[in-house]
């Protein structure tokens, strides 16, 4: 199955390269381009790509609420934050505006379109360095009220102790293998826990299961 990519990116020469390096990819296709973040919202309506390669800093509008819009708009596309800032204050509210992953500019090739396959897939994308950023924001968080909403709250209430241990798990960075592996049990099992915990707490993704995590105090940064 060919994921279908969009790039959005106000630079023509980051835009090209990018598009030239997923294109070369058999099971990739580069389906349009976007050149800030209002066009991509309005691209993402035309073209319903799968996955939307997002720059942060763009004019009229920026990567945050222009993955704000797409998520919200409930459609199928994955948002995947590229900056060349791998301190980029904006990592968090990135990622807490529903993006997918986040990656650096600088990443290769392979790292790229690998990338885009993870997120395709449904799972959270993080660049180690990115992730010291992420844990650096949630650590602001430690004396701040509790940030998710009462109905998620009441959501918690349901998930079971085994779908509570998956969802630590999860925002440990751990993937479905490795949760398998710590719980002994197989895979298939774990693939149907994390549905159930996506579900029943509303969330999109991995990524903002890990978020709900850390918001909910149930992960300590550190």
């Amino acid at each position: 199955m060919t994921i279908r990519v969009l790039i959005a990116d106000d630079q023509m020469m980051v835009r090209e390269g990018f598009s030239v390096l997923l294109g070369a990819m058999p099971d990739i296709e580069v389906v349009g381009e976007a050149v800030n973040g209002r066009d991509a919202v309005e691209r993402v309506r035309e073209l319903a790509p799968d996955v939307v390669l997002m720059d942060i800093r763009m004019p009229e509008m920026n990567g945050i609420e222009a993955t704000r819009e797409i998520v919200a708009a409930d459609g199928a596309a994955k948002v995947l934050v590229l900056t060349t800032f791998d301190l980029d204050e904006y990592v968090y509210q990135a990622l807490r505006a529903g993006a997918s992953g986040f990656l650096l500019k600088d990443a290769s090739a392979r790292q790229l379109a690998d990338g885009v396959r993870v997120v395709a897939a449904g799972e959270a994308l993080l660049a180690p360095s990115v992730t010291k950023r992420l844990i650096t924001e949630f650590s602001k968080l430690a004396e701040a009220p509790r940030l998710i909403p009462a109905a998620q709250q009441a959501a918690y209430g349901e998930l079971t102790e085994r779908e509570t241990e998956v969802l630590v798990l999860i925002a440990q960075g751990l993937s479905n293998v490795e949760i398998a592996e710590r719980l002994v049990v197989a895979e298939s099992t774990i693939k149907t826990h994390v549905s159930r915990v996506l579900v029943k707490l509303g969330l999109r993704d991995r990524t903002q299961a890990a978020v709900f995590a850390y918001e909910a105090r149930l992960v300590t940064p550190g």
